[in-house]
């Protein structure tokens, strides 16, 4: 089944939607969506979103937060760009019936979460990303310019000559080509290339394998943010414990019930993510036992009312929000790296945009600030549709250094196709929270002999859908050792063992990476690409 709209947008969460709904007072747009509409990683968005609307807050304390967060790699273009224009455009959430929660006087409620100087992020209970998302899909589904294609999944992007045409994709009709003008990816995030995460299953970073096997630069892949406190009962999913429970007064303890982060970070349970996670692994190593969060001490109703999905996902477990100590360990949440684009959403393909997780515009550095990522959503998938409404023009892409990585170029030995748990696992423990040169040759070397096999083994030997799944995975891990291996310091989301310490000197900088093309005779390269 082929289609065909002014403009093409793949994926259904924040950044997704809120371009579709500029997009749509244009011209024609097809959502594309690889499950239902409903289903993306905003939907799991639990703690809110970030913006200076509080009387003791401004977009410049906003900044100066998240350039800390960042350590040393934001760009303070896109960051202010994110503060200054974040509180329009959640305001205009609020005008449009966004059900968040609010003080006696009507004024929306903040909350408090880590590395955050003041209270400024507004939530709906426990459940701000599906509310947000709700919005976002009522106004979606009601408007007639807007055609959605559910449980369709974008196997490859179509670029001819050096431009982004539209997507192949799969669906229950069969093999199809969407057709637009402009196509933006607002797939998501990729934690699913992790064993332990707390991201949904359809998080399996398609939208960056996609445009790095069509030639795409991609960037800052080697940060990526692991969760501190991810609940941790044996034979149990992973569910994620919000930084919004710290930020209400939740503790951190260990096995015998003491505190333990001040040990570890002067700053205590709200340090920023990074350091919380090193820290419970770093304790959990040396007492040999648990680490679990605590909310015993804090008022049994408030808690309740205040995280009930969360207490709901605790109670199928077997425990008490409330009144149980929450065994916890951290877990791969979110990639600061992604899709390199510019201000505007353009990437190193002509006509290709991307927005959200799967873009790079460096507003996060190397480590992300809580509770901003609804708000990258809104603010860059809005200014991505309002560049894709004018005409094509050249990214205006960072200033710094790209290397071309040619599919040979490390000779890997013969292996066979793995499943999509043995790449899981083989990132999870050696391109994880914690790192080493060592594990991460190892790695790549087995990811690029991987790499070379899935592009010519045929899909038929593995089911469709999981092979585009292992495709996927294997790609994205690919490039994230390879950022990993490069990058000879710790920094961010980033840790080497073998490289403990911060180095401003060799590393304050970005690097992006170029995959070489599958079918480089049909693909020709972005003159504008530095």
């Amino acid at each position: 089944m082929d289609v065909r709209g002014d403009f093409l947008v793949i994926g259904s969460g924040i950044a997704g939607l809120r371009a579709a709904l500029t997009l749509a007072e244009a011209r024609d747009v097809i959502v594309l969506t690889k499950a239902s509409a409903e289903e993306s990683n905003t939907g799991y968005a639990q703690g809110g979103i970030a913006a200076a609307l509080g009387p003791d807050d401004s977009p410049a304390l906003h900044a100066k937060d998240t350039l800390a967060a960042g350590d040393g790699l934001c760009d303070p273009d896109a960051v202010d760009l994110l503060v200054r224009e974040g509180p329009k455009y959640v305001v205009e959430l609020l005008e449009w019936g966004a059900q968040f929660d609010r003080e006696t006087d009507g004024s929306p409620s903040l909350g408090h979460e880590a590395a955050h100087t003041v209270r400024r992020v507004l939530h709906a209970r426990d459940a701000t990303g599906r509310e947000i998302g709700r919005l976002l899909w009522s106004r979606v589904s009601a408007n007639p310019r807007i055609r959605v294609l559910q449980d369709a999944d974008a196997t490859d992007l179509v670029v001819a000559n050096g431009t982004c045409t539209g997507v192949r994709f799969v669906s229950n009709d069969g093999v199809g080509t969407a057709t637009a003008q402009r196509t933006l990816l607002a797939s998501g995030g990729a934690g699913q290339v992790f064993r332990e995460t707390t991201n949904p299953s359809i998080a399996t970073g398609d939208g960056i394998a996609m445009a790095a096997h069509a030639g795409a630069r991609v960037a800052d892949l080697e940060f990526v943010q692991f969760h501190p406190t991810v609940m941790s009962v044996p034979g149990k999913p992973r569910f994620l414990l919000s930084e919004a429970l710290r930020g209400e007064g939740a503790r951190l303890v260990n096995h015998v019930g003491d505190r333990f982060m001040q040990r570890y970070q002067p700053a205590g349970d709200l340090a920023s993510r990074d350091l919380v996670s090193r820290a419970i692994v770093r304790e959990m190593e040396r007492t040999h036992e648990p680490v679990y969060l605590s909310l015993a001490h804090m008022n049994r109703a408030f808690v309740h009312e205040r995280f009930p999905t969360i207490a709901r996902a605790c109670a199928s477990a077997g425990l008490d929000l409330a009144s149980d100590r929450i065994p916890v360990s951290p877990a791969a949440h979110y990639v600061m790296g992604g899709v390199e684009t510019d201000l505007d959403g353009r990437t190193s393909i002509q006509g290709l945009f991307a927005a959200g997780e799967v873009a790079c515009t460096g507003v996060h550095g190397a480590n992300r600030l809580a509770s901003n990522s609804l708000l990258e959503g809104l603010v860059f998938g809005a200014r991505a549709a309002d560049a894709m409404t004018g005409p094509l023009c050249p990214a205006r892409l960072r200033e710094h250094e790209v290397i071309a990585w040619p599919a040979d170029a490390r000779r890997p030995p013969s292996i066979d196709l793995p499943s999509t748990d043995d790449v899981r696992a083989l990132m999870w423990r050696n391109c994880g929270l914690l790192r080493e040169g060592h594990g991460i040759d190892a790695t790549l070397t087995r990811l690029d002999a991987w790499h070379a096999l899935i592009r010519t083994a045929p899909a038929a030997r593995i089911g469709e859908r999981e092979f585009r799944r292992l495709r996927s995975i294997i790609t994205v891990g690919l490039l994230i050792a390879r950022a990993a291996l490069r990058r000879e310091e710790s920094r961010g989301g980033h840790f080497r063992s073998d490289f403990p310490d911060r180095d401003d000197i060799k590393w304050l900088k970005h690097v992006s990476d170029v995959l070489e093309s599958p079918e480089p005779k049909s693909q020709t390269p972005n003159p504008n690409a530095k």
